[in-house]
């Protein structure tokens, strides 16, 4: 069978790997080089960088046109979307024969939308999983052919974990796609109740302060890791928190200090433990060598709201 694959970042490239030992993968759809760091040169998406290694045709579509064009004069049976980045519309939808199959990192209906794993982290989920659906013109509404699901670790990041269930996901392209596309396995629909939404991340949703509970910092702290980063202002200057555990430290409310060895911030309920921490303009640190660094000088969080 004849079929494109439409991805973006790294998390795509085991379901890129595991499609190409099912179908032809004619071609492979991804977002347009973006601008990276502080030179703002255009960057490859990591699924471009793997596809063309390996000798597959890349198109970069800038515009929902564009996406359709390349499309046109493709005889395809199938199109496998993970983590493309873009809606896909009702006529592109129609450009295949067997339309086009989606590998989420969720177990649907929770947590439909742009950030699943961040999400369910967020929300102290006990666990997630991956699901593989049809495509449809809604966002992740779809009928589900296959779902696998799993545990999420106490020090799972928003990272780790999607770097484990991108491997779930191109076990089950593995497993399941071949039956599908022969007709073998029938999708379901989605149970009506439980569902949400993945809204996609924001900077200042990672800002914490004194007034947030400690569970929920500790949740932040994983979640947000490695983008966009949990962090607080203080003495007007922005301070990443990479790392973070609990604690059975007393510290007050809003500061920051050195106790026993270990750095403590005071939040609304207990304190946390900072293990890692970035400071303004500078390289992540252990969070004791930059304490020390500041000769054991307290810090308080600009924001105790």
């Amino acid at each position: 069978m004849r079929g494109a694959f439409l991805g973006t970042p790294a998390a795509a490239i085991a379901s890129l790997a595991a499609a190409a030992d099912i179908i032809d993968v004619e071609v492979v759809i991804t977002r347009p080089d973006a601008a990276r760091g502080r030179s703002a040169r255009p960057v490859a998406p990591p699924v471009k960088t793997a596809a063309l290694e390996w000798g597959i045709p890349v198109v970069q579509p800038n515009s929902a046109d564009e996406l359709l064009a390349a499309f046109q004069n493709r005889d395809l049976d199938v199109g496998v979307v993970v983590a493309y980045g873009r809606i896909l519309r009702p006529a592109v939808l129609q450009a295949t024969r067997l339309g086009f199959v989606n590998v989420h990192f969720s177990l649907l209906p929770r947590w439909r939308g742009a950030a699943p794993v961040e999400r369910a982290i967020l929300a102290g989920d006990e666990s997630t999983g991956v699901s593989l659906m049809q495509l449809d013109e809604d966002l992740d509404t779809g009928p589900v052919i296959s779902a696998i699901e799993t545990p999420i670790g106490p020090d799972e990041t928003g990272g780790s974990l999607t770097a484990r269930l991108s491997y779930l996901g191109a076990e089950m392209i593995d497993e399941v796609l071949p039956g599908y596309l022969e007709g073998d396995r029938q999708p379901a629909p989605q149970m009506e109740g439980g569902a949400s939404v993945a809204a996609r991340l924001t900077v200042e949703e990672g800002e914490l302060t004194a007034a947030d509970e400690a569970a929920m910092v500790l949740r932040m702290v994983r979640a947000f890791q490695p983008r966009p980063g949990a962090w607080f202002m203080a003495a007007g200057e922005r301070y990443k928190i990479l790392r973070a555990a609990e604690t059975v430290d007393s510290t007050p409310r809003g500061e920051i200090h050195l106790s026993s060895g270990a750095v403590s911030l005071g939040l609304a309920d207990e304190a946390i433990e900072l293990l890692e921490i970035q400071p303004p303009g500078g390289r992540p640190l252990a969070a004791r060598a930059w304490m020390n660094g500041r000769r054991g000088e307290p810090l308080h969080l600009d924001r105790s709201d």
